[in-house]
């Protein structure tokens, strides 16, 4: 867990470095449209850097549930914030195809992580 942790946090860096990238270098470049999808990108990744960092470091045993939760979050947020910071820098729209698969994965991984709680005995 201790490396789904390191990537949540990595992650969170990410999108303190690419949240200020979008609000400054591209700003100008690109047009409205875009920059919402760059904000919908960062949005995403952060809240989804701090539910992989949450999960690695909750007080629950590691078990199936838990790691494939920690899994999807982790290919969800690349597969569904990349997808659309791709789309932002002007990618063709079949990459808009990954989109939706992430969003599934990062569905997953909070019904596994319900699943990881629920399962958990309580002291």
């Amino acid at each position: 867990m201790r490396a789904f942790a390191a990537g949540g946090a990595v992650l969170g860096a990410f999108g303190v470095v690419l949240g200020a990238f979008g609000a400054h270098a591209l700003r100008g470049t690109l047009d409205e449209a875009a920059l919402r999808l760059w904000h919908t990108a960062v949005e995403y990744q952060f809240w989804h850097a701090l539910a992989l960092f949450a999960l690695a470091l909750a007080p629950l045993p590691t078990s199936r549930w838990r790691r494939a939760g920690a899994y999807a979050f982790a290919l969800g947020t690349v597969l569904f914030s990349g997808s659309l910071y791709a789309l932002a820098l002007g990618a063709p729209k079949f990459i808009g195809a990954i989109t939706p698969l992430g969003g599934i994965a990062l569905i997953a991984g909070w019904l596994a992580a319900a699943v990881a709680c629920l399962r958990a005995r309580s002291d």
